[in-house]
């Protein structure tokens, strides 16, 4: 994993105008296009009826009505546009949290939290761009984002997933799931 220092770190007034420039509609076809990366994997793994949370869904939670027209319910969670704090002591079927966690200032604290937050079997869907190697790295646009903070390998994700014991699945480029399998669950 790759951390900027805390020195560069936005603070919230410019971090929020950075992302209200962002133009990701609910009803935006290639933004939805977009998210059926992570909708469509876990889609397949969630039983009927699922209750899960957009964890960091911006102005716009594209994401949590997808899941929604396949009969899911999602609840809102984002720390500027939808602040559902109560949010984080329940517990859900699943989390997502798609194009947010290279955003977080301390990442394994809030990874920690959202995985506490995850009924047994419950799913973690994270999707990010992934660092490759030192050298790509130097080179990477994805970088160039003054809010984007926290960068992950996939070894990053190898790593959660056996601080959790979690059953993990990395598809393509960018989407993570990590499901609580039950066999150890992280006591609060």
């Amino acid at each position: 994993m790759v951390h900027v220092p805390t020195q560069w770190h936005l603070d919230p007034a410019a971090e929020r105008a950075e992302y209200d420039r962002h133009e990701n509609h609910p009803n935006d076809a290639g933004y939805r296009q977009f998210l059926s990366r992570l909708a469509t994997p876990l889609l397949e793994r969630l039983r009927p009826g699922s209750n899960g949370l957009d964890f960091g869904c911006g102005p716009g939670p594209a994401l949590a009505a997808m899941l929604r027209e396949h009969g899911h319910e999602v609840s809102l969670h984002d720390l500027y546009y939808h602040p559902n704090p109560q949010a984080l002591s329940q517990r859900w079927d699943f989390i997502t949290a798609t194009e947010v966690v290279e955003h977080l200032s301390q990442p394994l604290l809030v990874l920690d939290q959202l995985w506490t937050c995850l009924k047994p079997n419950g799913w973690l869907g994270i999707m990010t761009k992934r660092v490759k190697n030192q050298e790509a790295f130097k080179h990477w646009h994805y970088k160039s984002d003054p809010t984007h903070i926290s960068y992950f390998s996939e070894q990053s994700f190898t790593w959660l997933a056996q601080r959790w014991d979690a059953r993990l699945e990395i598809l393509g480029n960018d989407v993570v799931l990590l499901q609580k399998t039950g066999a150890h669950l992280h006591k609060q």
